[in-house]
């Protein structure tokens, strides 16, 4: 009962932490997700090619270490003379991770459109914004959603990860009542809030699933 007492309150200061993180980083990561896409498929080979770098580089290393690097690397780089705060490192690592992991989700999604969309499009006097944002981009996120639902999944665990940087998340909560009463407990209720936000999350992205399924 005592952890009870201890454990709540500091679940809910730290699901505040959770749910922000994850909020924040989907309302950015994806809008940029599709403009990041975009610049990976331009004709021109430097935008091409600076736009694979990032998401390579993003892809291709922990985001542990991202956020380690953007909240303590800057510290090291005093010509730019600015450091971010604890939450500005969060967002932007975060930020800048899913972006690139979305990013190449949405270009599979574009690459997958037959071709001669466009060029009906263009044909009946479209405009290439119009048609991408009209034609192109619904059926691009009708195909995508499934494969974007499992990186969304994965984003509320990965959250957990601010832990690095201090900040009080729900897993900080459990660490936190376990070592003051050396219980194990602390760690199966976080295990199963964790839980029934991924099941809230599932059914929210198969009721999405099923408003794109037109085509069934």
């Amino acid at each position: 009962m005592r952890i009870l007492e201890m454990l709540i309150p500091m679940t809910i200061e730290g699901l505040k932490v959770t749910l922000g993180v994850f909020a924040v980083t989907l309302i950015f990561a994806l809008p940029l997700a599709v403009v990041v896409a975009l610049l990976r498929r331009s004709k021109n080979r430097l935008v091409s090619g600076i736009t694979a770098g990032y998401i390579y580089v993003m892809r291709g290393t922990p985001l542990l270490l991202q956020l380690m690097f953007i909240f303590f690397g800057f510290h090291f780089v005093p010509v730019i003379g600015y450091s971010f705060s604890r939450f500005q490192a969060i967002y932007i690592a975060f930020i800048l991770n899913y972006t690139a992991y979305f990013a190449e989700i949405f270009r599979a999604g574009i690459n997958a459109i037959d071709i001669g969309q466009y060029e009906g499009a263009t044909v009946l006097g479209m405009s290439k914004s119009f048609t991408f944002m009209k034609i192109i981009l619904p059926q691009v996120i009708k195909t995508v959603v499934p494969a974007v639902g499992n990186e969304v999944i994965t984003l509320v665990k990965d959250t957990s990860l601010v832990y690095i940087l201090g900040a009080s998340d729900i897993l900080k909560a459990a660490r936190s009542v376990s070592n003051v009463y050396s219980a194990f407990s602390p760690y199966i209720f976080i295990a199963l809030v964790y839980l029934v936000i991924v099941a809230v999350l599932t059914k929210a992205l198969t009721m999405i699933e099923k408003r794109y399924n037109y085509y069934r």
